[in-house]
């Protein structure tokens, strides 16, 4: 069994690891300026590109870095639909779209390879479709999306240190025919954003892990003092904790605070008091 360590660090993200990462993000800025500027200048998205940094650099956590993607990608080429997978071991979760989709997200898996979404994270290539979309022998229907019924359908991966981490995809209810600007497009903001999802994806698993680690610590306190009162043994301590869990309904870290703060009180009550 891992054991706690106190002099484990708070934040268990390397500062190098985070360094890197931006490192990332600096570099594809420099190698794709050109390309940007020449892109964007057709249609005055000068703006809209510089904003894409403003709001990447204001965003707060993972789940706001990829609401901002959505908002951006969607104002740079007008759609129907935006989502956004991550990739996870060998999977892509849905994680935002522009479109509410509460039981979906979170919750919808796809295996690499699995559906176009699936062919464009496995390949590194984006797909473009122009109109009946579910008739691709890749596509992949799902029930809880209502976009499977959309005609077109643009996919792009997005990636960070030549790997994919994610792949966006736009739909469109009617026939769209997506012009090679517009998919040079999406692909660049799929450079350039894929470091900072990854980043925003790393923070968010760290700050799990630090919680993970402090409720850890939390109950093997409580335990210990369920032991020493009630003459309890390891394993009955932590089904005691674990059926008051489940019967107050609160999280097992709540209860195991409030052992250990009566315990804290008792003791500071039974200190004798300065003369």
């Amino acid at each position: 069994m891992l054991k706690d360590d106190d002099n484990c660090p708070a934040n268990p993200l390397s500062q190098s690891l985070k360094f890197g990462i931006r490192q990332q993000v600096l570099r594809s800025l420099l190698l794709s300026m050109d390309t940007l500027l020449s892109l964007a200048a057709e249609e005055s998205h000068v703006d809209l590109l510089h904003e894409i940094g403003n709001r990447l650099a204001t965003a707060d956590g993972f789940r706001e870095v990829l609401t901002r993607v959505v908002e951006f990608a969607s104002a740079l080429v007008k759609c129907d639909s935006c989502l956004i997978y991550v990739l996870d071991g060998d999977e892509l979760v849905l994680r935002a779209s522009k479109n509410p989709h509460p039981d979906a997200v979170d919750r919808l898996k796809l295996r690499v390879g699995q559906g176009i979404t699936g062919w464009v994270a496995e390949h590194q290539q984006p797909v473009a479709v122009a109109e009946k979309a579910a008739l691709d022998p890749r596509f992949q229907f799902f029930h809880e999306l209502p976009e499977d019924s959309y005609e077109a359908f643009l996919s792009v991966p997005l990636m960070c240190r030549g790997r994919v981490v994610g792949v966006i995809n736009l739909q469109h209810r009617q026939h769209h025919v997506y012009r090679g600007r517009e998919i040079r497009l999406i692909s660049t903001v799929g450079f350039l954003v894929g470091a900072e999802i990854e980043m925003a994806r790393l923070e968010d698993a760290n700050s799990n892990l630090s919680e993970q680690l402090q409720t850890r610590k939390v109950v093997e306190r409580a335990k210990g003092i369920l032991q020493r009162d009630l003459g309890l043994s390891e394993e009955q301590a932590y089904l005691t904790l674990q059926r008051q869990s489940r019967q107050k309904r609160k999280a097992m870290k709540e209860i195991a605070e409030a052992i250990v703060l009566s315990d804290e009180v008792k003791g500071n009550a039974a200190s004798p008091k300065p003369a």
